[in-house]
Order: C-alpha cells, then structure tokens, then sequence
C-alpha cells in the first residue's frame, strides 16, 4: 500500500470513529424546509436515516442516525462535512462527483478540492460490494434534498 492509499484508510477510519452529523434527529423547525429519507442496504444490513435542513438564510445543515460498516459511517461524516463547510449551490455538484467516483471501478480520480475527505473513498470504487455502502448516504442526502427543495411547509408537517 502507497502513502496517499495509508492517507486515504486513515481518513476513513478517522470518520468512522469520530462522525460528524452523527446528531440526534429533530425533525423541522418552524421556518426551515426539512427533508428526510431512511436508506438500507440489504445486502450488509447498513441502514440510515438523514435529514437535511434549509435555515431561512439558505444554509445546509446533515443531521444522521445509522449503524453499519465503517465504510458507510465515515461516508456519512463526510458527506456532513462537505455540507457544513459548502456553498449550497455546490451541494448538488458534490454529490454528483462522489456518485461518479464511485461508479469509476478504480480509474477515476478524486478532485480533492470539490470532495475534500471524500476523495478518500476512490479505493473502495474498487469493490462494487463496498460501494453501495459509500453511497448509501449519500443516496438519502440526494433523496432528502430533493424534499426540502420541494415540499411546502404545510406538506412537510
């Protein structure tokens, strides 16, 4: 194993033991849009539920409650990261980046300055098993953005 492939495991195991958005889950505030999706894996038994919150200013917040391997635990974190420290109109881009990677078996390469942490995930891209667990969270962001940009407020109730 090469430097930058010891980085990228250390990145990972480092998510998985410290999360980020790892928070109890609140449901909407009054005034925010809210979205939330609860994704599973069955092949592995990884499951989460994520919530994606909207203030009145525009800003993202991730809020997530899971368990499985370690792989999709830090993928959440990251995802958290990535949007606690993005513009929200990056959000979207993000996320197809990160899709893309992973469906790259390998070859394709990170742009560390649109993933930041999440490039670290290009060797589980590698092994199709593992990557539905990288994905699955942000398979919930994608499903639970998509809520909070469209529902009104009274749907969301």
């Amino acid at each position: 194993m090469n430097g930058l492939e010891q980085l990228y495991q250390q990145v990972i195991l480092d998510h998985s033991r410290q999360r980020t958005g790892n928070l109890p889950l609140t449901g909407g505030a009054p005034g925010e849009s809210f979205g939330s999706s609860h994704q599973l894996n069955p092949v592995c038994g990884d499951e989460i539920t994520l919530e994606v919150h909207i203030g009145a200013d525009g800003s993202h917040s991730v809020r997530w409650d899971g368990d499985g391997c370690s792989i999709s635990m830090a993928s959440a974190s990251v995802l958290s990261e990535l949007v606690e420290e993005s513009a929200p109109e990056e959000l979207v881009r993000i996320e197809a980046a990160f899709h893309e990677l992973m469906h790259s078996r390998g070859k394709g390469e990170a742009d560390e300055e649109l993933l930041g942490d999440a490039a670290a995930f290009v060797g589980v891209s590698k092994f199709p098993a593992r990557v539905k667990c990288a994905l699955l969270s942000w398979v919930a962001f994608k499903d639970a953005l998509l809520q909070a940009h469209s529902l009104t407020p009274e749907e969301r109730k």
